[in-house]
């Protein structure tokens, strides 16, 4: 359970990310340390994403992105990837009435069509079931690449450019941003990383630029409401500066 006095005073102090981004990383460690199956990592990891969002509703973040399944995931063994992606169904399909409860919206970046049917029917369904909400926006990067991501914006431009809905010499950094998956939400004030790693691993490339950056040698099933708490009260104590001095 959430310690909604702790929630309170971060509330109180004010500077409370508006966005916050999660490479939930360490699942297969989890399990393995434990001699257990990389899958039953994979399913602790839910209740941790559970706690994830329970924390960011209540501390009023507006949108937290998760990487979800990458699009160097499909790489992963056929057994794995099979049984992430039927845990992904299971979950949605448990999890909706709840999300829909705390007025939770549920977003997709990334390339929802390359997943099997009955995943991709059944976020389908759920993120039109929860489209009306007002509360956090849950985004799931699935497929997911970042260059792609870019490679895609960069795409776009250039066609409407060629077709003349767009003058070239209006492409700036606002434009290139609003052709991104990401538009409707914005960059992410912070990114947390779980296990350690100390890379961004294709992930929000170009959104994370002036992000602040939280990596925790915690493995992500370990990763509950008072870390998550532990990371936004971190994120409270750092000077976003955005390349410029302050007095």
């Amino acid at each position: 359970m959430i310690d909604q006095e702790r929630v309170n005073r971060i509330k109180a102090r004010g500077n409370v990310p508006r966005h916050v981004a999660v490479i939930m990383d360490g699942n297969g460690r989890w399990a393995k340390g434990r001699g257990l199956p990389r899958t039953e990592g994979h399913k602790e990891g839910i209740e941790s994403v559970r706690a994830a969002v329970e924390a960011a509703g209540a501390l009023g973040i507006k949108a937290l992105t998760l990487y979800t399944f990458s699009s160097e995931n499909w790489a992963r063994p056929r057994s794995e990837v099979a049984a992430l992606m039927s845990l992904l169904v299971r979950t949605v399909r448990r999890e909706a009435a709840d999300l829909d409860r705390n007025n939770v919206r549920l977003t997709v970046i990334g390339d929802l069509e390359q997943l099997p049917p009955t995943p991709r029917v059944g976020f389908k369904a759920t993120i039109a079931r929860l489209q009306k909400n007002t509360g956090l926006i849950l985004n799931l990067a699935l497929s997911y690449s970042g260059r792609q991501e870019i490679v895609l914006a960069a795409r776009k431009i250039a066609q409407e450019a060629a077709a003349g809905r767009l003058d070239p010499d209006t492409i700036d950094e606002t434009c290139f941003a609003g052709h991104l998956q990401t538009a409707p939400i914005g960059d992410p004030d912070l990114l947390i990383r779980t296990s350690g790693e100390m890379r961004l691993s294709n992930f929000l490339l170009w959104q994370l630029a002036y992000s602040e950056l939280y990596v925790t040698p915690i493995l992500w099933p370990d990763f509950r409401h008072d870390q998550f708490l532990d990371a936004i009260e971190n994120y409270q104590m750092r000077d976003r500066r955005f390349g410029k001095v302050t007095g």
